[in-house]
């Protein structure tokens, strides 16, 4: 490829080392660049690389090597072909100690980015505001996102810098944050998280093993969740629920062997006996697992991450047409009036939860096909749609370049 050719991606930037797959974070990512690509932009996925490859002298002289995802990583996240990644490599003693020089985000901003990166990239979009200031300081515009609450304040100099392209939150209150704390109003939008095309793809043989599988004895419905084994998203009081509702079997995935372990004898403590933690499912068996279910759940608690949340695994279910119930919490009130089929129920109570699973399997029986008016309406949350809205506030210029770039590819 010439040099020419190369100073048009549109990098995806994360400090961390891939993959990981039980960080929401790191799947929304890889998502973003995957919908780019998608979308016919030349997007690379640029990540970090520890350990004894990461000592490969013709790395460390040339580092910044777009090529097509790997198996393993294409799997864990669903990657389809169109994506390139990119793996720095941190070598030993970067990241060893509290020396500023090796700092990963030093080596990135001060070394990578101005001596490697800058000559190959038209934008960055990135959640590390260390790797934005370095792009902007460098020239490149830049796109940030921010989905969490934060004290840190944003520069002037950047914020209004006219290569500050926008900032996106997932939450109105994550926006109103950031404004508080120096970021302009007219540069920092909400949108929510999205799905993975491949969840619409019908896995009907898959979903029906899946069904095989877990079903047995008198237990005919299956509830299945999906996502982090923590009790604030409501994990603890799924297994009272279950406990409540003996002629259901409930299908637990998610969480690393610790958390599948102490919630397995959670479980045995509770003499819950309908339950099975299934562990980390690569995106690729997810979906037909959430497609074989008779009710999703999404029972997550009151507490102030519900507040900023704009959780995966709910535009998933949405995704896999199956029938959902979920708590109200603040950050999803606005589909309750989505044409979607759903159950809703106030959180942090098991009881009415339980009850709510009973409404869901008597108002929306299982259909292998999905429900229709839910896999109409989640279709705007594309991670495809998201990208193309954000990249409506990024400079004509910028975006034209980047676009004839992909259609000269």
């Amino acid at each position: 490829m010439s040099e020419k050719s190369m100073s048009q991606y549109y990098v995806f930037f994360t400090r961390n080392i891939l993959p990981q797959p039980n960080v929401a974070s790191l799947v929304q990512v890889a998502h973003s660049a995957n919908a780019a690509a998608n979308l016919g932009y030349p997007a690379v996925l640029v990540y970090l690389r520890k350990g004894w490859s990461a000592l490969n002298p013709v790395d460390l002289i040339f580092p910044f090597q777009p090529r097509k995802p790997d198996d393993k990583l294409a799997k864990i996240y669903n990657l389809q072909g169109q994506l390139k990644v990119a793996d720095l490599p941190l070598p030993w003693p970067i990241d060893f100690g509290n020396s500023k020089w090796t700092n990963p985000s030093t080596i990135v901003s001060k070394y990578y980015l101005p001596i490697h990166l800058l000559k190959s990239t038209k934008i960055v979009h990135s959640r590390d505001w260390n790797f934005v200031k370095a792009a902007i300081k460098n020239g490149i515009p830049a796109i940030y996102e921010q989905h969490h609450h934060e004290d840190k304040q944003f520069e002037p100099e950047i914020v209004r810098d006219p290569l500050f392209q926008i900032a996106v939150t997932v939450a109105d209150t994550v926006r109103q944050s950031t404004i508080e704390n120096g970021m302009p109003p007219e540069k920092v939008i909400t949108l929510h998280n999205g799905f993975n095309q491949l969840f619409l793809a019908r896995q009907t043989a898959s979903a029906e093993n899946w069904r095989q599988q877990l079903l047995a004895g008198e237990r005919h419905y299956l509830a299945v969740y999906a996502g982090g084994l923590y009790p604030f998203k409501g994990v603890d009081m799924l297994v009272d629920v279950a406990r409540e509702l003996p002629e259901v079997q409930f299908a637990i995935a998610g969480g690393d062997s610790s958390q599948v372990t102490a919630y397995q004898q959670l479980a045995k403590d509770k003499q819950v006996n309908n339950i099975n933690f299934l562990g980390y499912l690569p995106q690729n068996q997810l979906a037909s697992l959430l497609q074989a279910a008779d009710v999703l759940t999404h029972p997550h608690c009151l507490t102030k991450a519900a507040t900023f949340t704009s959780p995966l695994k709910f535009f998933d279910y949405m995704a896999s047409g199956s029938a959902i119930v979920a708590t109200e919490i603040a950050s999803l009130m606005e589909f309750k009036s989505g044409n979607i089929a759903a159950i809703w129920c106030e959180p942090d109570n098991p009881h009415k939860f339980a009850q709510s699973i009973r409404d869901s399997l008597a108002k929306y029986p299982r259909r292998s096909e999905g429900y229709a008016e839910t896999l109409n309406f989640v279709k705007q949350f594309s991670w495809e749609n998201r990208i193309q809205k954000i990249l409506s506030y990024v400079d004509d210029s910028v975006v034209g370049c980047v676009s004839t770039q992909a259609i000269n590819n």
